[in-house]
């Protein structure tokens, strides 16, 4: 049913009485997520046809003007948020930007935590409160820049892919191996450290001795690197940063099949019941738990839930469930 944002007459109550039952289980995932340690951030285009309707009737309006001086575009975010063992999972469609939802999660932050760190591309629609954050960039982007220009520029492609694929490599050993934060920090500082500081070099010599064109496909690709250098190397300087931000790309996976399948949600509301229905069956998901009997458990037990939620989360509900 998630996977359907408008269902026909006879669908509606059920969907929106497992929205209503979800609404504060959503509510608390949220006000959690906010405590974590670290949140992946990413967008994806989505498509309301309330929303749409107001662009056509605000485009009609302007009458002759370019364009409008309202916001036209909507889009899913996907906020994942890593607290301790747990990871939290949280989507929001509309038009608000990833780093809007993101600073809108964050004021529910207690003040006296440390800053999150927090993982995207670097795309300015992710920007939020910087100051209160330490923000990472993914590598794996900027290695992508790379590997798509193999055909045209193969020597100078191979000497970046080559080099972040070592990293990506001591990364993956240092997650076999189940070191700690601080243990890995120092395992990259010993193991990468050097291979990013030489990488490093040679794309500022390629900039410096005017190597490369700098409006060039190559040149807008070194400019990258070099322009983010450091949100792309937090992880050999803050304890626990990550590489890649393929967690929330992966998050939001589900999100593109269910545009792919049903192309559109009606409203803003249907949207919404969506995006709260779609959080609390990918935080099962990550727990481990199986979502349809977590819903049919929330529904049956209504009144206990919106009374205590924090005991009707995915992964601590099963006690909550026994009879006393």
């Amino acid at each position: 049913m998630v996977g359907v944002p408008v269902p026909d007459a006879t669908q509606w109550d059920q969907v929106e009485l497992v929205g209503d039952c979800t609404h504060p289980i959503f509510k608390y995932l949220e006000k959690l997520a906010a405590q974590g340690e670290l949140i992946f951030q990413d967008d994806t285009p989505g498509r309301i046809l309330e929303l749409i309707e107001e662009n056509h009737k605000a485009q009609a309006q302007a009458q002759g003007k370019t364009r409008t001086d309202e916001r036209t575009g909507m889009q899913t975010t996907a906020l994942i948020g890593q607290v301790g063992e747990r990871r939290i999972c949280l989507y929001y469609t509309g038009r608000q930007h990833a780093g809007e939802n993101l600073a809108a999660l964050l004021a529910k932050r207690e003040p006296h935590r440390d800053k999150p760190l927090v993982m995207s591309d670097a795309l300015s629609s992710n920007n939020a409160v910087e100051p209160q954050l330490i923000r990472c960039h993914c590598l794996a982007h900027g290695r992508r820049k790379f590997s798509d220009l193999d055909e045209v520029f193969p020597a100078e492609s191979a000497v970046v892919v080559e080099a972040l694929k070592l990293v990506f490599d001591h990364d993956e050993a240092a997650r076999r191996e189940q070191l700690s934060a601080p243990e890995r920090l120092a395992y990259h500082q010993a193991k990468s450290g050097p291979i990013m500081a030489a990488l490093q070099q040679w794309l500022a010599q390629q900039t410096e001795e005017r190597l490369v064109e700098p409006n060039s496909s190559l040149g807008k690709a070194l400019a990258y690197l070099l322009g983010h250098w450091e949100t792309l190397t937090r992880f050999l300087t803050v304890p626990g940063a990550p590489l890649d931000n393929n967690v929330a790309e992966r998050a939001l996976k589900l999100c593109i099949r269910q545009r792919k399948n049903s192309l559109f949600y009606a409203t803003e509301h249907s949207a919404y019941i969506a995006s709260i229905l779609t959080s609390v069956i990918a935080t099962c998901v990550q727990a481990g738990v199986n979502a349809l009997e977590y819903l049919v458990a929330v529904q049956e037990h209504r009144q206990e839930v919106f009374a205590n939620p924090s005991a009707w989360l995915p992964w601590n509900y099963p006690a909550a469930a026994l009879p006393p």
